[in-house]
């Protein structure tokens, strides 16, 4: 594979620009680079060499023994073809094997049930997007290449339409707002992400649903998928998603953040077919708002 350096707008460190124009994950990306898989002009550089416009770089496919095994974790797949699987994903549940949790995962999951996936990034089988840990709902996976490749362009062009449901803490005092806020990590917590100025553009578009006397809830949509994109533009405006166990300065539970994926609507990317989805909310999230409504 060649990438082509063109239309440079700003100087960019060799991993984070291949991280952004190809489907490679930056920890892929680093392996490849410190393997020799990656030459720019034919040379071997470091991920933080600065790329210059007609610069040629070479990619040649990298793999690693992953080594995965399949774990019998119980999934709802709300649909199923010979390309893809729609699966609504519980809170708690990791979407990919990582540091400290090779086993139970989404992708062990699928691996037990037997599923062929795809293999654009060996650690992550099938995984074109992902949500977090504690964030339950819609999630899509590819099952080939060919349609990784697809949904992940049209992820990229933002061709895919999805709708998330939350409950805030605070009652929000307008109807609807537009969060648009750069986000990037914490200085301090690299496992925390906030709004700074040399963040990465984030748009956020929040609907009240219901207000409640301490609570309300929402529908949001995303013009950027940040990491925790919504999490953190909640908290910056002074209404943390509830129970959010790093976002949120209240005591929470282990359920996780009150944020679920309730809609995603998308092109087949073999077929071409119109394709919506729906998820109910998650029992303990429903039998929260019930509980509200009856106080």
């Amino acid at each position: 594979m060649e990438v082509k350096v063109k239309n440079l707008t700003k100087k960019e460190r060799l991993d984070k620009y291949l991280a952004k124009e190809t489907n490679y994950s930056r920890a892929l990306i680093t392996k490849m680079i410190h393997n020799g898989n990656i030459l720019v002009n034919g040379k071997n550089e470091r991920g933080s060499y600065l790329i210059k416009e007609d610069d040629l770089v070479e990619l040649t496919p990298f793999k690693e023994e992953n080594n995965l095994e399949g774990t019998n974790i119980p999934l709802d797949i709300v649909y199923e073809d010979d390309h893809l699987i729609v699966v609504n994903k519980q809170s708690g549940l990791v979407v990919h094997p990582g540091n400290g949790n090779k086993n139970n995962t989404l992708v062990n999951a699928l691996i037990y049930r037997g599923e062929h996936l795809s293999s654009k990034d060996d650690l992550r089988p099938g995984i074109v997007h992902r949500i977090d840990k504690d964030t339950s709902g819609l999630m899509l996976v590819a099952k080939d290449n060919k349609t990784h490749e697809i949904l992940a362009d049209d992820f990229k062009h933002k061709r895919i339409k999805r709708e998330y449901i939350a409950l805030l803490d605070g009652a929000f005092p307008n109807t609807s707002a537009t969060i648009d806020a750069p986000v990037g990590r914490d200085a301090k917590e690299r496992k925390v992400m906030t709004v700074k100025g040399d963040g990465k553009k984030a748009i956020t578009h929040l609907k009240v649903l219901k207000k409640y006397q301490d609570y309300t809830l929402v529908s949001l949509t995303l013009d950027t998928g940040r990491t925790h994109q919504i999490r953190v533009h909640m908290k910056y405006v002074g209404y943390p998603v509830h129970n959010d166990p790093v976002y949120s300065n209240k005591k929470t539970d282990d359920f996780g953040q009150f944020l679920h994926s309730s809609k995603i609507e998308f092109l087949h990317p073999i077929t071409n077919e119109k394709m919506i989805f729906e998820a109910a909310l998650p029992k303990e999230f429903q039998d929260f708002l019930d509980n509200l409504e009856t106080n």
